[in-house]
């Protein structure tokens, strides 16, 4: 049997870390891609390898224009081939318009929709050859949530916003070889010790007006 080929970005904790756990079994290649978090992903992969996965690593700051492209090249000539990219890699920045530079908000674009749209035109005949291929980026409800109860992340939101923009127009163009899908969390748990943006009251105060009162959690999202 095939090994079902996947390449995860932003892999070393979080969302795409539990999506390295819930794809990994055995008959799964894995290319776990993380930016500086080495001993976070080196977790990851023992996790995936654990379960029977065969599992890669590769180590990118998706910032730099040639960076995605060359992760994909990196995961074709490990892997052999790809059948799923997950477009996981990201920053949550909730610097407020009149302190957000011209440069801070680039950066957001740079990591978030530039990434996407580098690793999808360098991902796109080598999934096309996939086998049940898939493209699956994870956006955020920052894009989508505006009032003034909740803190805003005006550069994030913008970025995620263009992401689930440019993911409608690739459903456009792939299909119907290829599937493109976003995923947009709500409030999710970060792991522990990670970096939070914001401080332990303020979770407390949007966990309350949570329904089940309590936070989404990474494995929510895999699932």
């Amino acid at each position: 049997m095939a090994e079902r080929r996947i390449l995860i970005t932003g892999a070393a904790s979080g969302i795409g870390a539990a999506a390295a756990r819930a794809f990994a079994a055995p008959g799964v290649a894995l290319m776990l891609h993380t930016r500086g978090n080495r001993e976070g992903l080196a977790r990851v992969t023992a996790a995936a390898r654990e379960k029977g996965a065969r599992v890669a690593e590769a180590f990118a700051d998706f910032t730099e224009a040639e960076a995605p492209a060359r992760i994909i090249a990196e995961s074709i000539a490990t892997l052999g081939g790809l059948d799923v990219v997950v477009a996981n890699a990201g920053f949550a920045d909730r610097t407020p318009i009149a302190a957000l530079t011209d440069a801070g908000f680039a950066k957001s674009h740079e990591a978030i929709t530039f990434s996407l749209l580098r690793l999808a035109r360098a991902a796109a005949p080598h999934l096309a050859a996939g086998d049940d291929p898939r493209l699956i980026t994870v956006s955020s409800f920052v894009a989508h949530l505006f009032r003034n109860d909740v803190t805003t992340f005006p550069a994030s939101a913008a970025a995620k916003a263009a992401v689930e923009a440019l993911v409608r127009a690739l459903a456009i163009e792939w299909a119907p070889k290829v599937t493109v899908n976003a995923v947009v969390p709500g409030y999710t748990r970060k792991d522990p010790g990670a970096h939070a943006a914001l401080s332990a009251a303020q979770w407390e105060e949007i966990t309350a007006r949570i329904p089940l009162r309590r936070l989404g959690t990474p494995d929510d999202v895999a699932a």
